[in-house]
């Protein structure tokens, strides 16, 4: 027996059925190289946006729902997609300058004959932290349209905090 009889993709004996696969799926190359990136693709999936720190890591890939976060002087709003969900299914709450989206996508039916889905159903949370002062007692949530929109007043002293710093060539 000679290393090439170990080797199963370098055989080609005549009582082999032929293969199925394709021409670079006989590369142990291609094939390892394929499988790192499909390794990578859904180690960093989870991630969604790329900032871990935004999500909590858990249902919806991490990244459900999708947020844009922008941030003013006076203000900090947040807007998150969260189409297929009604009102009375998110929880909007405000902690020690972290916002919290809570929430749960239920199924429209029992489907058993379903062969395929890339839809998912089941409880999110989503944590922003702020990093500013927010009068609470101001803050403003509105639903319409699949799009929950958050709006956080800052307190005077947070807006005072900003400072500008010149660049110089």
């Amino acid at each position: 027996m000679s290393v090439r009889d170990l080797i199963p993709w370098g055989r080609n004996n005549g009582n082999q059925v032929p293969s199925l696969l394709r021409d670079d799926d006989r590369d142990p190359f291609l094939s390892l190289h394929r499988e790192v990136n499909r390794l990578f693709d859904d180690a960093f999936r989870r991630f969604g946006s790329g900032l871990p720190a935004f999500g909590n890591g858990f249902g919806f890939s991490g990244g459900w729902p999708s947020v844009e976060i922008s941030d003013t002087d006076k203000q900090i709003t947040v807007t998150a997609e969260v189409p297929g969900l009604e009102e009375k299914d998110i929880e909007v709450l405000l902690n020690d300058g972290v916002l919290t989206l809570k929430g749960e996508k239920h199924s429209e039916n029992e489907d058993k004959d379903r062969r395929f889905s890339e839809r998912y159903y089941g409880r999110f949370e989503r944590r922003i932290p702020l990093g500013a002062e927010i009068k609470e007692d101001q803050v403003d949530a509105r639903f319409k349209n699949g799009v929950l929109t958050v709006v956080l007043p800052k307190t005077e002293e947070a807006q005072s905090q900003v400072k500008r710093i010149a660049i110089k060539s």
